[in-house]
């Protein structure tokens, strides 16, 4: 028998505040029904133009983080062109440097061996 009456109470008690509850939302919705109706629909809205706005930017960012690894890979292609450009360059001068270049002893020689024709 107690435990009926605790179970009675539990479910008494509980149940006023469920009808306040409901009380209460029903007030609400009577009162701001409109309303929020037309804040729910509002805050929809300005979600969904988020979202639209964040593909957007997320589309950009692509575009731009692809259109900048594509200028980097120019700018390597063109700057291990110029450096193969500089590095022939370099080679082709110190070549032409070693033809102008005289060399002393050989030039002796040279000259020994002209001024013995000479002679004979």
């Amino acid at each position: 028998m107690a435990k009926e009456k605790h179970i009675n109470n539990t479910t008494l008690n509980n149940s006023p505040d469920i009808e306040a509850s409901s009380k209460i939302d029903a007030i609400k919705q009577l009162i701001f029904g409109e309303n929020m109706q037309a804040y729910e629909s509002e805050f929809e809205a300005v979600k969904n133009d988020i979202l639209s706005k964040k593909q957007e930017l997320e589309s950009l960012i692509d575009e731009v983080r692809n259109e900048l690894l594509q200028n980097i890979d120019n700018l390597s292609t063109d700057i291990n062109i110029r450096i193969t450009d500089l590095e022939n360059s370099f080679n082709d001068k110190a070549d032409r440097l070693d033809e102008k270049k005289l060399d002393r002893k050989l030039f002796g020689e040279m000259l020994m061996n002209l001024g013995e024709k000479i002679s004979k």
